[in-house]
């Protein structure tokens, strides 16, 4: 096999919390993830799929979360509320580098779901698993300046930060600077 590299496929996972379960999104799923995309907040920060600002939730939990499982390129899950079993919230890893065993991580919350610690939560327990159970270094988080939510879901996942990098996103068609915030296996031992 001269010039072909195996494609590493991202691990499939579910981790728990006390309060909430993450595990990879399902078909069932998408009404959930689009009630959290279809928020304004949501849309605020992030770069969305198409023209018309929407991401389309059975794509998400189908399609895309299957492409990008099968490239190795990262997953999406759903966060789920172990009290009421509802999805209320999205995590999903992408630009995952195998060599360097690293990966980021994004997250959005619907807004029923926001101020509980919930994402903070799921974050964190994403990011150890994927550290501790299947070798990561690094898992990295991205974020806009002024966007406040997600610095202190950062902080309260116990991730770094570590700087600014320039123009280095989009948020709705807008080049932005993005926050730099990375949890690595020696911040856990």
């Amino acid at each position: 096999m001269i010039g072909q590299v195996a494609v590493r496929r991202f691990p499939a996972l579910t981790v728990s919390t006390p309060r909430t379960e993450v595990r990879q999104l399902r078909a069932a799923d998408a009404g959930a993830v689009d009630e959290v995309f279809a928020d304004r907040q949501t849309q605020r920060w992030l770069p969305l799929a198409d023209a018309n600002g929407q991401i389309d939730g059975p794509a998400w939990c189908t399609d895309l979360a299957r492409q990008r499982r099968d490239c190795g390129d990262g997953d999406h899950y759903a966060v789920v509320r172990r009290e009421d079993a509802r999805v209320v919230g999205c995590l999903w890893t992408r630009r995952t580098d195998w060599g360097a065993r690293l990966t980021e991580v994004s997250y959005a919350l619907a807004p029923h779901a926001r101020g509980f610690g919930l994402a903070a939560e799921a974050v964190d327990a994403l990011a150890i698993a994927l550290i501790l159970e299947h070798g990561f270094q690094r898992v990295e988080l991205r974020v806009a300046p002024g966007n406040v939510a997600s610095r202190r879901v950062a902080e309260k996942a116990g991730f770094s930060y570590e700087g600014l990098l320039r123009n280095a996103g989009f948020v709705r068609g807008a080049r932005v600077d993005l926050e730099l915030w990375s949890l690595v296996d020696a911040d856990l031992h």
